[in-house]
């Protein structure tokens, strides 16, 4: 009996690993193509590799996108299936979708990498040097606490 228990909690685990699954209302950025790094709404399955996603508040066209070409979020947004555009943008702006997004750790880790694409030599220059100093400060606390530390042998 208990072997069976443990199965079936192992079956358990297994199941929940998964959690961006491909649905109606799941929110998509694009990765490829003339809309690339926006982010739209999947209004409608195709078939097993293809989605129509339309992104109004942020100029996706509505169009068929494979899966491929696309990284899931974890964002869910009710709209309904085979919804309009102008359906699809009062449902996304009552919903807050641009704060949802702003708010993740993709989109944050996107905007930094676009700063970082922006930065002109000078910029990077900079950002050296205050790496530098940054490191200089924190190896001499962690010298003088070091120190201090195989003084009273606590190490």
């Amino acid at each position: 009996m208990e072997g069976l228990t443990s199965a079936v909690l192992h079956l358990q685990l297994i199941v929940q690993v998964f959690t961006r699954f491909v649905q109606v209302g799941r929110v998509v950025l694009i990765n490829h193509g003339p809309d690339a790094g926006k982010i739209a709404v999947i209004v409608d399955i195709i078939d097993h590799g293809r989605a129509l996603v339309d992104g109004p508040t942020t100029d996706a066209a509505r169009q068929v996108v494979s899966f491929k070409r696309c990284s899931l979020t974890d964002i869910v947004v009710k709209v309904p299936r085979a919804a309009g555009t102008a359906a699809v943008k009062r449902s996304l702006e009552a919903q807050d979708l641009a704060g949802k997004w702003a708010a993740t750790p993709f989109a944050k880790k996107l905007a930094v990498r676009k700063l970082r694409q922006n930065l002109t030599d000078f910029d990077r220059f900079k950002l050296m040097i205050a790496k530098k100093q940054k490191r200089q400060i924190v190896g001499k606390e962690f010298a003088k606490l070091r120190k201090e530390a195989l003084k009273s042998k606590k190490i």
